[in-house]
This record gives structure tokens, sequence and C-alpha cells, in this order.
């Protein structure tokens, strides 16, 4: 079995599962799949997964930068849409724009340390491709699912559930399809530019794969210069005419392996470049193809199939190694439509995130937690500094005390796993009331939605003058039990504007 071939067996089930594990808003998918959200580089990165990240580093200095060709979603996404233009013979070697490559990497540096998550969200590859397919993907894949719900209810089955399909953030969302149209037209005419000059984890893992133990090598001896190799190289890594490939760029996908013809290219360790005139079989590197006896030109496949068949199994293992929706209600007094998004002087982050600091620090925006949350409330942030990150906002539903599904699909550390006991003790933020907006005296009707409601127990209703026992009762927050849970906010049914929203907390606290 050919190395072209195992790799782009592994990369078809790695890019369909994750996929699935973006699409998925059921749980399921992340029940299974979830460590593949997590072996991902830069995501081990920021959560500290040393584990992770040191056998990613050990597997790009045994093999080269198979992550980049197998487990990294966007760059076989580059691979899908530079082989269905089908025209296989139109790359060239061009040397590599390390001007620009290694700025970019000190940007997602700073940026990173300094918490510039809008920055860091555009540089990340897995977060890039997490937003095409929340985006671009998702609402199709709801919209399918939705029929099938439809038709199963028809028959008495509810084997499906429908979910709302909703535009959650414009500037994300214009954003998603921006950076898909730019990557979709450098792949369709260069194959792996963005990959090979854009993408910061693809440089870093580049110049740690300089060193790698196996390499695609020349053979001078046998070299033809036809230039074929260099025609098929997605990468743009192979000069041909000098017998050199620049391992910072080359993704080991095996297409010049499968090219040439005359046995010039190995995959293999030991010297890439063997002295003209030939080497007798006594005297081969280690590692390299065996030669006919009549021509010097390697039987196609020999050794090769070897080491293949082991640099699959490799990835196996290590991938193997690193291995409720609930229902709105509108609360008796008015349908939930058409409500104003509350202003907050400080967002709301989710439960487990810390503080804004760390979750802006950590969070990527992969969007993995807007899609699985299934109450409604996550969805992107459209301030500049923290744009694309998940926020938290009541206007669909609210943060339900009994779910903790952001916290256990997050990849990066930027939402710590937490149990329902730590959640409903933990306050993100607190519930204030608004008396302007109050139907209860703006429409002189009784109401106490928000106090029937609070799961905390945080909001009573008292006279609004104690000296008058005829005066309506009206809302008073204890902000000292108030969780922030936004049940209050949700069900409150004033509108356009509620009576009452959750201001959130800069530092969260346990009470």
């Amino acid at each position: 079995m050919k190395l072209r071939n195992i790799r782009v067996a592994l990369a078809v089930v790695f890019f369909t599962l994750i996929t699935w594990l973006l699409l998925d808003f059921t749980g399921t998918a992340h029940h299974w799949l979830g460590w593949m959200a997590r072996i991902q580089f830069l995501p081990a990165v920021l959560a500290l997964n040393v584990v992770v990240v040191v056998l990613l580093v050990l597997l790009t200095l045994l093999f080269g930068r198979i992550y980049c060709s197998v487990i990294c979603p966007l760059g076989v996404m580059q691979d899908i849409i530079s082989w269905l233009r089908r025209k296989k013979s139109r790359f060239s070697y061009s040397p590599a724009l390390t001007w620009l490559r290694l700025p970019l990497v000190a940007l997602l540096a700073v940026s990173m340390a300094a918490g510039m998550g809008s920055i860091v969200a555009l540089l990340a590859p897995y977060s890039t491709y997490g937003r095409i397919v929340a985006n671009l993907l998702q609402p199709v894949y709801l919209w399918v699912n939705n029929g099938l719900a439809a038709i199963a209810e028809h028959y008495g089955s509810y084997a499906f559930y429908s979910r709302e399909v909703w535009l959650r953030s414009l500037p994300t969302f214009v954003i998603a399809v921006a950076t898909f149209g730019v990557i979709a037209v450098l792949a369709w005419r260069n194959g792996r530019t963005w990959c090979n000059t854009v993408c910061p984890v693809g440089t870093v893992l580049g110049y740690l794969s300089k060193f790698a133990w196996l390499k695609i090598r020349f053979r001078a001896d046998h070299c033809k210069h036809c230039g074929q190799c260099a025609s098929h190289c997605k990468a743009s890594c192979i000069d041909f005419k000098n017998h050199t490939v620049d391992y910072t760029r080359c993704v080991t996908c095996g297409d010049c392996l499968d090219t040439c013809k005359f046995g010039a290219l190995s995959y293999c360790a030991g010297s890439p470049n063997p002295p003209k005139g030939g080497l007798d079989d006594s005297k081969k590197q280690p590692g390299t193809l065996p030669s006919k006896g009549d021509g010097g030109i390697p039987e196609k496949g020999a050794g090769l199939d070897r080491r293949a068949f082991l640099v699959g199994g490799a990835i196996v293992a290590a991938e193997a190694a690193l291995a409720q929706a609930g229902k709105k209600v509108d609360g008796g007094l008015a349908a939930i439509e058409d409500k104003a998004v509350a202003v907050r002087t400080t967002p709301l982050t989710p439960p487990g995130s810390a503080s804004a600091r760390h979750f802006a620090q950590h969070c990527t925006a992969c969007q993995l937690c807007v899609t699985h949350c299934p109450n409604d409330v996550l969805r992107p942030s459209g301030i500049l500094l923290t744009l694309m990150q998940p926020t938290m906002s009541y206007e669909r539903g609210y943060c339900r005390p009994e779910c903790t599904r952001c916290s256990k699909v997050c990849p990066t550390g930027a939402i710590h796993p937490i149990d329902t006991a730590q959640k409903s003790s933990t306050q993100i933020g607190h519930a204030v009331w608004v008396k302007a907006n109050c139907v209860i005296l703006r429409d002189r009707v009784s109401c106490g939605n928000c106090a029937r409601h609070c799961p905390a127990g945080a909001i009573m209703m008292v006279q609004l003058d104690p000296s008058d026992d005829t005066s309506p009762l009206v809302p008073a927050v204890d902000r000292a039990k108030c969780i922030g849970c936004g049940a209050c906010e949700y069900l409150c049914p004033a509108r356009p504007h509620t009576a009452i929203y959750v201001e959130g907390h800069e530092v969260h606290k346990e009470i």
C-alpha cells in the first residue's frame, strides 16, 4: 500500500468525523469524537495539554508535517478543493515567503499573550475551519435535519427533533464567507498557499519538520529532470533542478512519490542527496529503495510499502492514544419573539471561563460551543477586541443550571469542565431591574414571572412602597444569590426591552 493512499484514507476519515463533530448539536458526536478537537495543535497549546503537544511534536519530528495533511481539517479542505480542479500538473517550485511567514507567527504569539482574541481567531487554522462549518454548512445540516424531523413526526416518530435556523452574528458570517472565498481561490489556483504562507501553525510545524527522521529525499543519480514531481507538488516546495525539497513547506502528501517514474524520490531516512554516479547495493543509505540489476531503477513501491504501513499505523496509534436540547417556554404571559438584545456594560462569559480575561486569552472562536449550545444562549461577539469569540445573550433561551455542554466541548481550556453543582454556585453576573420597562408599573398588571422562574431563588416580589400595603408588588434582586443564568431576562414579558437583564462580571465568583 502506498504512502499517498494511506494518507488520503486517514485524511478523509478524520476530515469527515471532525466536520460531523462541528455540525452535530445533539452531543452524540462529542461523546465519541471530542478528542479530535483536543488534538488540534493550537487548542492543545492554549489548553496547556502537554501530552498532546509533545505527541504532535514527536509525530512531526518522526514523519514530517503529517499533521497538516491528515489531522488539520483546514489543510485537508485545501487538498479537496485543489483536487476538484482535476488538473494536476499545474504547480511549480517557488521560494518560501519567509518575510511574511515569520511575522505572522510573531503576530499570533503577541496576540495570544495580549488576549487579542479576534486576531488569534483569524489566524488559527482549526478555528477558521470551525467558523466555515458553523456559518456555511450547519444551516444546511439543520434544514435537512428539520425536514427529517417533520417526516418522522408525521409518522408518529420522534427520532429527530427540529432546531431553529438563525443568523447568530452577521460580522462572523461575513468573515467566514470571506475567509472561505480567499482560501478556496488560493487552493483552486495554487494548492496549499494559505497553509504554507499564512498559517502560523503550519510555519511552526514546518520548521520542526526540517529535523524529521523520515523525509521526501532525492536520488540525484536517478533524476531525469522531467519536472513532474514539481508540477504535482501543491506545496510548491520541490526544486527538481537542484534536487532539493523545502521541508518547511512539505506536508508529506506523497503525490510526488506517485508521480516520479524513475525512482528519483523516496520517503526515507538518511542523506537527502546521494552523490551522482549511483551507489552500489552495499553502500546504499538505510531506507532507500532497492534497485533492479539491469538499470539501477528501483522497483516501484518496494520498501515504500513497509514504511507507508508503519507511518499509517503510527498516526492511527497516536490518534487513538489522544483519544437535550431543552424546549423553550414563554412564561405564560407572552410569546418569546422580537426581543431586543440587552445592552450590557460587561459582556457575559460562560460558566467555567473564570474571567473575561482568561476567556479572551484562550478562546480561538472555533464556534464548537456555539453550535453545541442547546439553549441558543451562546453567539459570536460583535465587539472588535473579542470579535467572533462567544458571548452570552438571553433573547432565545437562558443558561440552564443543569446544562454544562459548553464546558465539556471546549478544546482550548477557555471554558474549564464543570459539573452541575459547580455551575449552580458560579456567579457569572447579576440581574438588574429596570423600573421604567416593567409591565407591572407600565401596564398596571400583575406579573412576578422573574421571581417564579428564578432557579436560584434570588428574586422576591416586594411592595413598591413599603409603607403602603396596596402598592404593587415589584421584583427585588438579591445579588448575593443571583448566578446570572438569565431565566428572569428570557422570561420577562416586557417588549421590546425587558424589565430585567443580567449584567456580566469581569471575574466569576463562587457563592
